[in-house]
């Protein structure tokens, strides 16, 4: 089924961009830069993401995902041998529109590590949970950090302190339709009754990637 859900997304040529960092993902959530640490941060904006893509083949090294997931439980987290295809952030109405607004998401201080390992070009969605929506397509525009923004989502008891300090800066790729939960969620893994892995494999995140396109042609 898996090997099904690849061949079917790879005749969308539109997602092509993604394949690259979706199967070169640096396990150790470390890119092994010339410079200084700095460069880990953003694409420049003019220059081409099928550029961008050789530039981190050339970078990632394949390593053991030890460091990712210092902060989440085995239940939260992708197996060490599999490779990280997509990444699902969380809101609510209340967040959303800042989410877009400020082309960035976040999640809570516990997901720094495995937001650590989100690199550009990664697809990525967000699931509504006041809806129960999953909404998409969006695009990985950072390496995933902390505090890329401290006033976003600002903690009102703590000035300059984010409340969803493990962030990354995004771009719409597609603006599709959402999806509601019973077309999703029977692609994710669940664990905790009705809860969800947000670290998506790639079958995972081509299966959603096609199913947005079947949605939204």
């Amino acid at each position: 089924m898996a090997h099904q859900l690849i061949m079917g997304a790879t005749a969308a040529s539109q997602y092509q961009t993604w394949r690259i960092p979706a199967t070169r993902v640096a396990h150790n959530g470390q890119t092994q830069w010339p410079d200084d640490d700095h460069h880990r941060l953003t694409r420049p904006i003019d220059e081409p993401m099928r550029n961008w893509d050789t530039k981190l083949q050339h970078y990632f090294h394949l390593h053991q995902p030890d460091r990712w997931y210092r902060t989440l439980p085995p239940s939260e987290m992708l197996p060490r041998n599999e490779a990280l295809g997509g990444y699902i952030f969380v809101c609510n109405n209340d967040t959303m529109q800042e989410d877009l607004r400020r082309q960035l998401f976040g999640l809570p201080q516990k997901y720094k590590d495995s937001v650590r390992a989100i690199t550009p070009g990664l697809p990525l969605f967000l699931y509504n949970y006041t809806a129960h929506q999953l909404h998409g397509v969006y695009q990985a525009m950072s390496f995933g950090g902390s505090n890329i923004d401290p006033t976003a989502w600002e903690d009102k008891k703590c000035r300059g302190e984010s409340r969803f300090p493990a962030q990354v800066r995004i771009r719409t790729k597609k603006k599709c339709k959402p999806l509601d939960e019973d077309a999703f969620r029977p692609i994710l893994y669940h664990y905790d009754g009705p809860k969800f892995r947000l670290q998506l494999s790639v079958p995972e995140a081509l299966a959603l990637l096609d199913l947005f396109e079947e949605e939204d042609p």
